[in-house]
């Protein structure tokens, strides 16, 4: 590999670390701004020394080489500038693409989880409950966070050691309901402890329910076409 490859490699590899380990304040002991400075200042080193260089070979393959090795910096260099811009557009797709996956926006105001509205028009989360993840419904008209009995058994519930002492609505008609605390629920960065809670009876539940117990707690709550924005 000739000193060329060897600097533009050099470029290549540095802001390969800006673009990989731009959660950490340094890299290899400098800050990270500095360390970008020092990596964009190799292609004007680079460049000065290509007609050096450009003597030993042939002028056509030195400038083909060095346009391709351009275009690499070019387009990590982008991706490196851009970085939270295109994680935002690909967490955003997949919130699209996948049911319940939220999509986290934020800002000076806090968290805002966005949901978007599946095909039979209602919204869905992934929440975490107790460390587990569970497929919730979001119910504005469930006064309480509901689960089913296998959600509840998955967050550590022993559902026969509960007393039933609720009667509730459900869509599969009336049924009686266990009173619990749940210990943390969180969507995405939005996360509350010691929620009210309740457990339908076995067969009467075909989906845990997002209820108000949690989503009273919140800051806002907005409804627009097609998302769900929740505020901390």
């Amino acid at each position: 590999m000739t000193r060329f490859n060897v600097a533009l490699a050099v470029i290549v590899i540095g802001l390969g670390l800006l673009l990989f380990n731009h959660g950490e304040d340094r890299i290899l002991g400098m800050a990270n701004d500095d360390f970008g400075r020092v990596v964009y200042l190799v292609p004007i080193a680079v460049l000065l020394s290509a007609g050096i260089w450009a003597s030993r070979r042939a002028v056509g393959e030195t400038l083909r080489n060095l346009l391709i090795w351009l275009l690499i910096i070019l387009g990590l260099a982008t991706a490196y500038v851009y970085r939270r811009e295109a994680s935002d557009v690909g967490n955003r797709l997949l919130a699209g693409l996948v049911p319940g996956h939220a999509f986290v926006v934020t800002s000076e105001g806090g968290d805002e989880v966005i949901l978007h509205k599946l095909l039979n028009g209602h919204f869905e989360a992934d929440a975490s409950i107790n460390g587990q993840r569970i497929a919730m419904l979001v119910d504005t008209g469930a006064s309480m966070l509901t689960l089913s009995r296998q959600d509840a058994e998955r967050v550590g519930l022993i559902p026969e050691n509960l007393t039933y002492s609720m009667t509730v609505m459900t869509a599969n008609g009336r049924a009686q309901a266990a009173p619990v605390e749940l210990a943390e629920v969180a969507i995405g960065p939005i996360v509350r402890r010691n929620v009210a809670a309740m457990v339908a009876e076995d067969g009467k539940l075909d989906q845990s329910l997002l209820g108000m117990s949690f989503l009273e707690t919140l800051g806002s709550m907005q409804m627009q076409t097609d998302e769900l924005r929740l505020r901390d």
